[in-house]
C-alpha cells in the first residue's frame, strides 16, 4: 500500500509484539528497519544506552516508540509506579530527544504506541494508564515543539491486542470474553492490525498530521 524504499525506520520495542508487527510491516514496504530491544542490549532508561545503540545510525526518517511494560497490580507500589512511568513515559522521550537532530534532517516523524488508556483510567494499572496518559500529552506537546522542524509526532492507541503482555489476561477466559463481547468487531486485535495505522501515519498521505491520537481498537472506545 506504501512505499518506504530508502528510508530509514528506528523501532524501539521491535522484537516482539506490536513493534514487531511494526517492523515487518515496513521492511516489507522496502524500508531499512532497526528493531531494538532488550534483547539487542537497548535500555531505554538508560540515556548512554541510547546513544551507544544510536552511534552508529546515520539516517533516522521515522522513529517509532513501541518500548513498554506492564506490572498490573504491582503498580500500586510507588518503586513499580516509577519503573513503569521511567520506561513507558521517559523512556519515549529519551528517545525521541536521542533522535531529533536525525528527524531534523530527514523532515521525518515519530509515531509513539500509546493505548486506549491513554483517555480513561485503570484501577488495576495505575501506572500503565498514567504513562500512557502521559505518552499522548508528549505526542501533542513534541507535535506542537517540533512543527518548526518539519518533524511531525503522533500516536497509535491501540485496544485489547493479542501480544504477551495481554497473555495473562487472556487465559481468564471470562475476562477475555467480556472484552470480545464489548468490542463493537466482537474480536481482540492482532498486532498487524496496528501495522497498517503506523505505515499511514509515516507515509506522505499523512502529511498534515500531527499531535494525532488514532484509536485503533476495533470500537472499544465507543462502545
Amino acid at each position: 500500500m506504501y512505499s518506504f524504499e530508502g528510508k530509514s525506520v528506528l523501532i524501539s520495542g521491535g522484537t516482539s509484539g506490536i513493534g514487531a508487527a511494526i517492523a515487518h510491516a515496513f521492511a516489507a514496504s522496502g524500508a531499512q528497519v532497526i528493531a531494538l530491544g532488550l534483547e539487542t542490549g537497548l535500555d531505554i532508561t538508560s540515556t548512554e544506552t541510547i546513544q551507544q545503540a544510536l552511534k552508529n545510525i546515520n539516517t533516522i526518517d521515522v522513529l517509532v516508540n513501541a518500548a513498554g511494560v506492564i506490572r498490573r497490580l504491582e503498580e500500586h507500589s510507588p518503586e513499580v509506579f516509577a519503573q513503569v512511568i521511567d520506561i513507558n513515559l521517559n523512556g519515549a522521550m529519551r528517545m525521541c530527544s536521542a533522535c531529533h537532530a536525525h528527524l531534523k534532517a530527514t523532515k521525518g516523524c515519530v509515531i509513539n504506541i500509546a493505548s486506549m488508556l491513554s483517555f480513561f483510567g485503570s484501577g488495576p494499572a495505575p501506572a500503565y494508564s498514567a504513562s500512557k496518559g502521559g505518552l499522548a500529552q508528549l505526542t501533542k506537546s513534541l507535535a506542537i515543539a517540533w512543527a518548526p522542524d518539519d518533524i511531525r509526532v503522533n500516536a497509535l492507541a491501540p485496544g485489547w491486542i493479542e501480544t504477551p503482555l495481554t497473555s495473562a489476561l487472556r487465559e481468564e477466559s471470562a475476562k477475555s470474553e467480556a472484552i470480545r463481547l464489548r468490542t463493537p468487531m466482537r474480536r481482540w486485535g492482532q498486532p498487524e492490525d496496528i501495522a497498517g495505522p503506523a505505515l499511514f501515519l509515516a507515509s506522505p498521505a499523512a502529511s498534515f498530521i500531527t499531535g494525532a491520537i488514532l484509536p485503533v481498537d476495533g470500537g472499544y472506545l465507543i462502545a
